[in-house]
């Protein structure tokens, strides 16, 4: 069977590697936070130089994240412009596709001469640069000879799983799955309830979605799990529930895992129309399908509009992060995502003893293939609930709450070292980035707020007489500031970004409401540390101080009427 590290280990040797290697964040965290200030009293002329430094880092770092979310943004825009389930039909014969859009780039080129207005000319050539570019891809799928699945033998399952969500939540997620392209009757839903739920409010809410969808779907199924001795109370456990009692349903019907496509929503998620028409046309040409991840791009849109300033910065930060990290080779699974069911089986699902689960069974993955294994982005958005709640400092305490469960993440750091190092097949260069970049993005993540709003005036209060009549004292603030200005421009385009992006505006606001889109971004210097450093802050903390979370916090949803 294959094995993979638990972070509640009881053998000895193992238990200490663990806990070396889980307290390295909090105190490289900390030895930042107070070492900045130590060095200021004693090394005042080094620290205004490594502010200069940083700044500069800072501005690389922000051009370079800048510039590939715009790459990605444009990816997501052509992606939702192609008619994914054309393409799913078509493709399994691909030399005769491959002829057929040859045919159909002429057709478009031939006509493009009678076109006079300039926009339709730019939409043509656009979908006659789409169609080249497929066509190129249709046709080395031919020439390459590996299998193409039929599309009408797969089946997807779509987890939902649930806690206390009401089904005003959850409905939607299901009604965008009906309301999608691909035949609902290759389609299994799989509502994850918990036991712990009030029991009325549970069976109302199954009750209420099964007869909704009654007769939609290839299958409607219901699990109710209950926390065994083993286990946390937290998402992870409840889906290798739900997944193992699948696994029976499968078997009975003698469906072979190889051709079902597990989907773990949230269970607000709300799928783009085509999303499962993309997955399917990338599941079945893909010659290494088992040995991918599926990720459409997350977007919390749902309730942008109706929750406060604060979490809307928050947020779209988290979609813009999301949507650099799906143009990295080295990108992990988040939130919603889709896994191929046998891989699954094999890896024997998620960890049941921790509190992250989204970007954890893409280790697992990654461990099982021996390194042999990625995630796929589909350039598709997945909408999501930001966080909303009764009142606005409890929408803020609450998106606090949800930051740290993220920021909480970095306790994979030593269960995947602990997978990978022993690992002869995968290359120490390999697994030496994986670790650095795990400790470097949750180090910066609790660090760099502090460091660039606080740093850059430490030695000018503390560096003494000596240090405040030096020239660089002098120009130390205007040089960080002017630096700082170059850096706010990946600020100004990811404003400009969000506004794109938005959803429509509901009729219940009016066009003043803009105002307040555009205004909340000068709450970021104010953010940036408060919700975004602290949680991190708190969450190494904790486990470098052996306060670990018990269970999994779920974010309250709420929809505003």
């Amino acid at each position: 069977m294959f094995y993979f590290p638990s972070p509640k280990t009881t053998d000895p040797k193992q238990w200490r590697i663990q806990r070396t290697l889980e307290v390295i964040p909090g105190i490289l965290t900390w030895l930042t936070l107070i070492g900045m200030l130590v060095a200021s009293f004693v090394i005042p002329i080094w620290i205004a130089v490594f502010i200069i430094m940083f700044d500069i880092y800072w501005i690389y770092r922000t051009i370079f994240i800048t510039y590939y979310s715009v790459v990605a943004y444009n990816r997501l825009q052509n992606g939702k412009k192609i008619d994914w389930w054309e393409r799913c039909q078509n493709i399994i014969h691909p030399k005769e596709y491959a002829l057929a859009i040859s045919e159909k780039i002429k057709n478009f080129q031939d006509g493009l001469n009678e076109v006079r207005v300039r926009a339709e000319r730019k939409k043509i050539k656009g979908e006659i640069k789409r169609l080249v570019e497929y066509q190129r891809e249709v046709q080395s799928i031919a020439d390459s000879g590996h299998e193409i699945l039929d599309w009408r033998k797969i089946v997807h399952v779509v987890l939902l799983p649930t806690a206390n969500e009401p089904a005003e939540i959850i409905e939607p997620a299901i009604q965008a799955v009906k309301d999608s392209n691909f035949p609902n009757q290759q389609i299994v839903i799989l509502l994850a309830t918990e036991e712990r739920e009030d029991e009325k409010q549970r069976l109302e809410k199954v009750e209420y979605l099964q007869e909704k969808f009654k007769g939609v779907f290839k299958d409607f199924l219901v699990t109710t799990h209950e926390v065994q001795s083993h286990e946390m109370k937290c998402k992870a456990s409840n889906a290798t529930y739900a997944a193992k009692k699948l696994m029976t349903y499968l078997d009975e019907r003698e469906i072979d895992y190889k051709r079902v496509i597990f989907s773990n929503f949230d269970c607000d998620s709300v799928c783009h129309g085509e999303y499962f028409a993309a997955l399917t046309h990338a599941y079945i040409t893909d010659p290494k399908r088992l040995q991918r991840s599926y990720q459409p791009l997350p977007m919390y849109h749902n309730n942008i509009w109706d929750t406060n300033a604060f979490v809307r910065v928050i947020v779209t930060g988290s979609s813009f992060w999301h949507m650099f990290q799906s143009t990295r080779v080295q990108m992990v699974t988040f939130s919603s995502h889709s896994e191929p069911f046998d891989t699954l089986v094999k890896v024997n699902f998620w960890p049941l003893d921790m509190i992250s689960e989204d970007s954890i069974i893409y280790w697992k993955c990654y461990a099982y293939y021996h390194g042999d294994y990625k995630v796929r982005p589909i350039y598709l958005p997945i909408s999501l609930d930001a966080v909303l709640a009764e009142t606005y400092w409890k929408t803020i305490k609450n998106q606090y709450k949800q930051k740290r469960r993220w920021a909480y993440g970095i306790e994979n750091f030593p269960v995947i070292m602990r997978a990978l190092w022993p690992d002869k097949t995968i290359s120490f260069l390999k697994k030496f980035k994986i670790g650095f970049e795990m400790i470097e993005g949750h180090h910066s993540w609790a660090t760099s707020a502090f460091i660039l709003a606080l740093l850059g005036w430490l030695p000018l209060i503390f560096g003494g007489p000596e240090f405040n009549q030096s020239v660089l004292a002098h120009n130390l603030p205007f040089v960080t500031r002017y630096l700082m200005m170059l850096a706010m421009s990946g600020l100004v385009i990811s404003m400009f970004l969000s506004f794109v992006l938005l959803p429509p505006r509901p009729a219940k606001y009016g066009k003043k409401r803009y105002i307040y889109m555009f205004l909340q971004w000068f709450l970021a210097p104010i953010i940036a540390p408060t919700l975004g450093a602290i949680p991190a802050i708190d969450s190494q903390t904790r486990i470098l101080l052996k306060k670990y979370f018990g269970e999994f916090w779920v974010t309250e949803k709420i929809r505003k009427k």
